[in-house]
């Protein structure tokens, strides 16, 4: 019974690595689009969108299956119910990009030197995903705690980006409405960061049984 429970559990990390692989590629699908001007991408990035919420019920089926097979011990029980909880993350991640994408898609937005910072900010996120994930298969808490220490470089990000597109808002040198879908753009990429911290909280929980506090 145990062997086949501890399969399953590998089941549960291969496929919480897959949606980790489909939020990822949702990211780099919206920023694709952003940097490109791209309206038909963005417009596409729904489907991926509903895979991704298609996998996170397939996810929680496995815990529930889990749950009712044995009884746990308080290692497994933390590792499952971690899971839950972060495959809610990886979805609200999927639902920003998609958001991010609506507003490429509706909207009239050009390569310039906001949207290149957009996307090394981008990228940062999507490194914290895929870390987070990582680092729950592995059970590596030094690598979730990496995680919570990067979303520091998402925040200067974040916070740069607004200053600089605040700044032309006042000076009247960007299209008033370029400049708040691009803030959007940046908030929602922001909170991207926040959902993969969380993660990488869950991470830690289901290795130690400790919620990491950041100060």
């Amino acid at each position: 019974m145990r062997s086949y429970f501890d399969k399953q559990l590998e089941l549960l990390n291969n496929e919480m690595l897959n949606m980790s692989d489909m939020c990822e590629d949702a990211i780099s699908q919206a920023i694709s689009a952003l940097l490109n001007g791209d309206r038909m991408k963005a417009a596409g990035l729904k489907k991926s969108v509903d895979q991704i919420n298609q996998q996170e019920r397939y996810i929680e089926n496995i815990c529930v299956k889990l749950l009712m097979q044995q009884q746990p011990v308080a290692r497994d029980l933390r590792t499952i119910s971690a899971a839950m909880k972060m495959v809610t993350d990886m979805d609200r991640i999927a639902i920003q990009s998609g958001d991010i994408a609506d507003i490429i898609a509706v909207g009239n937005i050009k390569p310039s030197a906001e949207t290149e910072s957009l996307k090394q900010m981008a990228d940062a996120v999507r490194k914290m995903v895929t870390m987070s994930i990582e680092a729950f298969v592995n059970k590596d808490i030094s690598s979730a705690k990496e995680v919570l220490a990067f979303d520091d470089v998402v925040d200067e990000y974040f916070d740069n980006i607004k200053k600089e597109l605040i700044e032309k808002l006042k000076n009247n040198q960007a299209n008033g409405e370029l400049i708040l879908d691009l803030l959007m753009i940046d908030k929602y990429l922001e909170r991207i960061g926040d959902h993969a911290v969380n993660i990488g909280k869950w991470v830690i929980f289901s290795i130690n049984g400790e919620i990491e506090i950041i100060s």
